[in-house]
């Protein structure tokens, strides 16, 4: 099946596979300060982090896009249940990093549990717990870059507010006429279900996923890496209705996903039942991959 562990895939300038959400960590806690200071990341963004983005739009192109999804979207290489799948991921250890000594499924437990204790539905909860799952990618060999990172739409003009936008310049499609305009390949208010966005983790769960959860709790695992959408207000003319309806269902997930990591340690053993129990309301025993 070709996995192999994240420390023995290449590409990988990122120290640990969430440091690519600093640059938003850090544009968060500026926002309440002065203007001049708004998204000043540059300055203090983690190391690795612009390397990474560097490859990442230099590398995301349309044609490699439909190239991943005709490769993974067959589900082909693995069947298994949503808890076998959490276990799996949790063989991605990066053992550059000795601080890094939450395993993935804590982290997984610390998103859940923060939008359980905010009172939320249990789809919800289900949906911070599961919304993660797509790194396995690295476990196929995939470089970070095709995994993690902002997503955003290809086949169309880049956003100047992408993160760290200048790199769309190395990127081959930023010569393609075509695709440099407004709508690109796409047209006024197509939806964003017809827009193809760079390939990560988020895209590949959302299709082993969708049959099972609300189209609320859908959109936060396919969208909650597209910033430029949800935080920035960018590409708001290929939206229709129906995005517009679940931009708020987004922007409702995402504090969790940002904050709650580096809370206390969960206690696994101790919520393993809950969750199990969870699972099950939700999802068959086992699903392709």
């Amino acid at each position: 099946m070709g996995e192999s562990r994240a420390s023995e895939t290449t590409n990988r300038p990122l120290a640990d596979l969430d440091d690519w959400e600093s640059v938003h960590q850090v544009s968060a806690r500026d926002e309440t300060g002065p203007q001049s200071t708004f998204r000043d990341y540059r300055e203090n963004v983690r190391a690795g982090v612009r390397e990474f983005y560097q490859l990442n739009h230099r590398h995301q192109t349309l044609g490699f896009v439909l190239e991943k999804k005709q490769e993974f979207l067959a589900k082909s290489r693995r069947s298994m249940g949503i808890w076998e799948a959490m276990e799996f991921l949790n063989t991605l250890v990066d053992e550059s990093d000795p601080d890094a000594d939450f395993s993935q499924i804590e982290h997984l437990m610390q998103t859940s549990e923060a939008i359980r204790a905010a009172g939320h539905p249990r789809w919800f909860v289900l949906t911070g717990l599961i919304h993660d799952l797509g790194k396995i990618l690295c476990l196929y060999g995939e470089p970070q870059w095709a995994v993690v990172g902002d997503t955003f739409p290809v086949g169309c003009r880049y956003s100047d507010k992408i993160v760290f936008s200048e790199y769309f310049a190395e990127n081959p499609d930023s010569a393609v006429p075509e695709y440099r305009t407004r709508h690109g390949i796409y047209a006024e208010g197509c939806g964003l279900d017809q827009v193809h966005l760079s390939w990560g983790h988020d895209e590949y769960l959302y299709h082993v996923v969708k049959d099972y959860l609300p189209e609320e709790g859908l959109a936060m695992i396919r969208y909650h890496s597209f910033y430029a959408w949800h935080h920035e207000n960018q590409y708001n003319h290929l939206m229709n209705e129906h995005d517009r309806r679940k931009l708020s269902w987004v922007r409702a997930f995402n504090p969790f996903d940002l904050y709650s990591k580096g809370h206390d340690r969960p206690d696994v053993a101790a919520l393993t039942p809950y969750y199990k129990d969870l699972i099950a309301e939700f999802f068959p025993a086992q699903l392709a991959w």
